[in-house]
């Protein structure tokens, strides 16, 4: 009888492709939702912000109070590097601890009951094992580990290092063997994308593996995630908007608008340059632009908050995340004087209402027009309702479709259909599938 193993992921997309490396090392495991009936149960750690820290030091404990005995509790990922040292102390409840290193170690970990913390940060490639979970249709891609960037609120350089790009033969080698395995949707991210190759020595890296990979046979769609202002071009830009594979999906979190703050957060560029990406990105036609903005950073004051309000009110997102400030250790914020608690969650709900707003704005603009989806299945909300991806929109974070009326087609997970979007229901378009496209 085979073992079985529980694992959760936390965090975001780049810990995931890191889990599903596990999963392939662990594959003669069998993989249960309880965690109470599982031989082995690993937590892979987010340790980004204090609300992620909080989750995973929850989710550690939750899950040790409902193993079974003589089960095994792992703890991976960048809380448990981050706070090596005071974990191991702190909670003797866990087996084993590692970092950020040693996911394809895992196997060897386990039968050895041991803990490793190898000082290199690992970097998934085209040999690595992976599981792919969530989708049969959809993977991720990561391209690169670490960040150049010196931003004053982010620890992430601090434990994940330097940059770390992989090379394009290595990315085109993985995403083949993924078409192979009837994968045709993909979305490409690393911590800071639009930096990918210059470690390498080509600034112009992700432009040319963009071109590679309209090339391969199978691909269908695809998208690039989390670009950074200084390392973005209009090059880049225009090479995703004449792309014939690639979404004109441009994903930049600028945190602030005020020249004093992006000063401030150590940014690397000015308010002028970030308009003049923003609104070339805004100018392609059905392009589709995401944000990401800090609430209550130190230093920011009530007029650099009213700027970066009205700023969000009038450029027309269409999404916006909206982050409280976290003071983190390792940061050169961490020692400025800080704003009251109070304050940053007053100014993150008046920038949460101005994203809501900004996402059903961008939803209506969807009537009357015929936009590219994929099926992904029932919906969750009524039986007979399906519930689709515009292929524009990455997975998880931009949203969903309903269609409410398939016009008969025999609809199968994964397809992709030409739909026509007939109205909005709160912020959720409905839609009705036109013709299949593949």
């Amino acid at each position: 009888m085979s073992k079985t193993l529980h694992l959760v992921s936390l965090g975001c997309n780049k810990n995931l492709v890191d889990s599903e490396v596990m999963l392939g090392k662990l594959h003669e495991y069998t993989l249960t939702d309880d965690a109470s009936s599982a031989d082995v149960i690993i937590v892979n750690t987010c340790g980004f912000i204090e609300a992620a820290k909080v989750e995973s030091i929850d989710t550690i404990l939750t899950l040790h109070e409902q193993r079974k005995e003589d089960s095994l509790l792992v703890v991976s990922g960048c809380l448990s590097e981050r706070y090596r040292e005071e974990l191991q102390k702190e909670i003797p409840e866990v087996d084993i601890f590692t970092g950020v290193g040693d996911y394809e170690r895992i196997d060897e970990l386990i039968s050895l009951k041991q803990s490793s913390f190898t000082p290199e940060v690992y970097l998934a490639n085209e040999n690595s094992p992976r599981v792919i979970t969530g989708s049969k249709y959809h993977a991720y891609i990561k391209l690169s580990e670490g960040c150049n960037q010196q931003c004053s609120f982010c620890a992430i350089p601090s434990f994940k290092g330097k940059l770390k790009s992989r090379t394009i033969d290595s990315v085109i080698n993985e995403v083949q063997q993924l078409i192979e395995q009837g994968f045709k949707d993909f979305s490409f991210i690393s911590q800071d994308t639009s930096s990918y190759g210059r470690d390498l020595g080509n600034p112009k890296m992700l432009i040319d593996l963009i071109k590679h990979i309209e090339l391969l046979p199978g691909i269908k769609s695809a998208r690039i995630l989390y670009l950074y202002p200084s390392t973005t071009t209009k090059e880049l830009i225009d090479t995703i908007a004449n792309s014939p594979i690639f979404a004109s999906y441009y994903d930049m979190p600028i945190q602030h608008i005020s020249n004093h703050m992006l000063k401030v957060m150590k940014r690397g560029f000015n308010k002028e340059k970030t308009l003049e990406l923003l609104e070339y990105m805004r100018s392609i036609e059905g392009g589709f632009v995401r944000t990401a903005v800090i609430a209550g950073h130190p230093g920011e004051s009530q007029e650099d908050f009213n700027e970066l309000k009205e700023f969000l009110q009038n450029f027309e997102f269409d999404r916006i995340t909206v982050f409280e400030y976290s003071n983190e250790e390792s940061t050169t914020a961490y020692t400025m004087e800080q704003i009251p608690k109070e304050t940053i969650n007053q100014r993150a709900s008046e920038l949460g209402a101005i994203a809501k707003e900004a996402m059903i704005q961008s939803q209506q603009k969807l009537i009357g027009r015929e936009i590219e989806l994929i099926i992904v299945g029932v919906s969750d909300e009524h039986e007979l309702l399906l519930t689709a991806r515009p292929t524009l929109w990455a997975p998880e974070i931009d949203g969903e479709v309903f269609i409410n009326d398939s016009n008969d087609f025999a609809l199968n997970h994964g397809d992709y259909y030409r739909a026509k979007v007939t109205e909005v229901a709160d912020v959720t378009p409905l839609a009705t599938l036109i013709e299949k496209i593949g």
